[in-house]
């Protein structure tokens, strides 16, 4: 997983509560295991009109945001069913952050375990944020993760609250396969010491 530390980026505005995950990523796309490729379908039945052209009007499809590596949105982001293909959509399309009141639980997890930062932040200052986003490229919010700081353009600076063990984890791109291989050496160590006791076992 890659670590997440600091971001600057472009970020899209997404005025829209209970986006769910049937949104982020329709269940038709969900045949594949693979984490790359759910990009070009993140948002699809907002993305795209009936014929499979674009639509215009959605926020993703219109410079700058394009290349949004941050997506600011109203309450409940993610809800609906635990697909982690929405959080690994929203990765393969280049988002790294997003910014919303609050999140589903589940959607919050995943995220997280996949080197997304969701960060909580009141409406209000949400509104605000998506007010700096509409000036486009020229309009970058920084995401310090270890000072825990979200930069307006202003440079204005607003605090924001993480999990120790989840910034712990973001911050050395450690998801649940890395935690583990972080003991590698007492696993290996077990497993040496099991064969020597039971080799009938590892026959």
């Amino acid at each position: 997983m890659k670590a997440f530390t600091t971001l600057t980026g472009i970020a899209a505005p997404l005025p829209m509560a209970n986006v769910d995950t049937d949104k982020i990523i329709a269940a038709r796309f969900l045949k594949t295991i693979a984490r790359t490729g759910l990009g070009k379908h993140l948002f699809h039945s907002m993305r795209f009109r009936e014929d499979g052209s674009e639509n215009p009007d959605f926020v993703l499809n219109q410079p700058p945001y394009r290349n949004a590596e941050i997506l600011i949105a109203f309450e409940n982001f993610g809800c609906g069913s635990s697909r982690e293909h929405a959080p690994w959509a929203l990765l393969d399309f280049g988002i790294r952050c997003v910014i919303a009141p609050d999140f589903a639980d589940i959607f919050h997890n995943n995220a997280t375990k996949n080197g997304i930062l969701p960060i909580r932040l009141p409406r209000a200052v949400c509104e605000a944020l998506m007010e700096d986003a509409k000036l486009g490229g020229n309009a970058r919010l920084t995401i310090d993760l270890e000072r825990q700081m979200v930069v307006r353009p202003s440079g204005e600076e607003i605090p924001f609250e993480v999990d120790a063990f989840r910034k712990h984890c973001l911050l050395n791109g450690l998801d649940d396969i890395g935690q583990t291989l972080q003991h590698g050496s007492a696993i290996d160590d077990y497993e040496s010491r099991r064969r020597a006791e039971a080799p009938w076992l590892f026959a």
